[in-house]
């Protein structure tokens, strides 16, 4: 026998907050109700959750502008790092927290640094893409520039 419930928490495979879903009679009794991820769909709660469900969309639909607005402003953008080298290979490689910390410096934008994909480690002399990811599917490839430090004068070892 089936049964429809109104999730008060996101389960997996089954729906988010605010779903009015049809499970096993057994499943809802014996799990969801005990569990507090759903409840009888009466006018009052279908109520309560659509107005959680409308703010949750309307936060979403801000954070998703936020990162199209953002995505505009790093679209072009070249960082520069300048690191000590010995020939192509930097004596330490360009981390995630350094570009992080680099745009909120040149752009006044926050980026976690868990947002920034390197495909391979900063440690060597040359450009390479970056991508942001900003919010959802919204990201944006950046280029990272990372030359050596110009040698004093004599200091090449010759051979």
């Amino acid at each position: 026998m089936e049964m429809k419930v109104l999730l008060i928490q996101r389960v997996e495979k089954l729906g988010d907050v605010g779903d009015v879903v049809s499970v096993a009679d057994g499943y809802a009794r014996n799990f969801l109700f005990p569990r507090g991820l759903a409840v009888e769909p009466t006018e009052h709660n279908l109520r309560q959750y659509e107005k959680f469900k409308r703010a949750r969309e309307e936060e979403r639909r801000s954070r998703e502008e936020k990162a199209k607005e953002l995505k505009q402003r790093l679209e072009g953008l070249v960082l520069k790092f300048v690191r000590e080298a010995h020939g192509e290979q930097l004596y330490g490689s360009v981390r995630r927290e350094e570009i992080a910390e680099r745009i909120k410096e040149e752009l006044g934008a926050e980026i976690e640094k868990g947002r920034i994909a390197l495909a391979q480690p900063l440690d060597k002399v040359g450009v390479y893409p970056v991508k942001i990811e900003l919010y959802g599917d919204i990201s944006v490839e950046i280029q990272v520039e990372v030359a050596a430090e110009e040698a004093s004068a004599g200091a090449d070892e010759q051979g």
